[in-house]
């Protein structure tokens, strides 16, 4: 099956050269490109894509509003959004995870490392980049903007999930994969991925992205990451 792709970008020479890599793997091809966030909604309709590469700095509607709106419509469901930007290390990663977006990648990332974030994005996949590291997540997800509910909805929502869908969410906050997952709790990898998908469900999430923030929010996951390390000393909460 062909991956379906739609380049959102405003910079008409980037989306040139995305074109181009994307369209010589024989499982991709662009099927239209977008300057911004509205256009790009759109054509994720019409044209039936898969995944949206999109750039967050754009004039009018922006990367993270396009991504709440392809998120929020029931009929782009299985639209995945890779987050593309120049800045890796701010709070663009969880705000972009927020936002409902499946991955997020910098500019500067190698070709190969593009075209995996396409394939584990269509996949159903969580996808973030080597400098969206795990602790910096933890800790922007940790900070109280207003959109944090521990103690609302998303704790009820969490009471639905067994013991050991609790664990295996437990552990894909915690980044790891199927497999390392499976081998820490041995059992299959398929097994693991069934309390995955079950915990998707439960939770209403859209990807293993989406676990993650709901973890974190949640407050199943707290962040391990001291602002200051101290050593033999536990993180604080805030």
């Amino acid at each position: 099956m062909t991956i379906r792709v739609v380049l959102a970008d405003d910079q008409t020479l980037l989306r040139s050269a995305f074109r181009v890599l994307v369209d010589s793997e024989p499982d991709m091809e662009v099927v239209g490109e977008a300057s911004d966030g509205a256009e790009a909604v759109k054509l994720a309709k019409r044209e039936r894509a898969d995944v949206v590469l999109m750039d967050i700095r754009m004039p009018g509607t922006d990367g993270l509003a396009a991504t709440r709106m392809i998120s929020a419509d029931p009929t782009l469901a299985h639209v995945r959004v890779v987050i593309l930007t120049t800045f890796e290390v701010d709070d663009y990663v969880v705000r972009s995870l927020r936002a409902g977006a499946s991955g997020f990648l910098g500019k500067g990332s190698e070709p190969d490392e593009l075209l995996s974030a396409i394939r584990v994005a269509a996949g159903g996949e969580a996808l973030l980049s080597p400098a969206a590291t795990k602790g910096l997540i933890a800790r922007f997800l940790a900070q109280p903007d207003g959109s944090a509910d521990g103690g609302g909805a998303r704790t009820e929502r969490l009471g639905t999930l067994t013991g050991r869908e609790r664990e295996v969410l437990v552990h894909v906050a915690g980044g790891l994969s199927n497999d390392e997952i499976a081998e820490r709790l041995e059992v299959s990898p398929l097994t693991v991925k069934t309390h995955v998908n079950r915990a998707m469900a439960k939770l209403g999430a859209r990807d293993r992205a989406q676990l993650v923030v709901f973890a974190y929010e949640s407050g199943l996951v707290r962040p391990r990451v001291d602002r200051a390390p101290h050593p033999g000393r536990t993180s604080d909460s805030g």
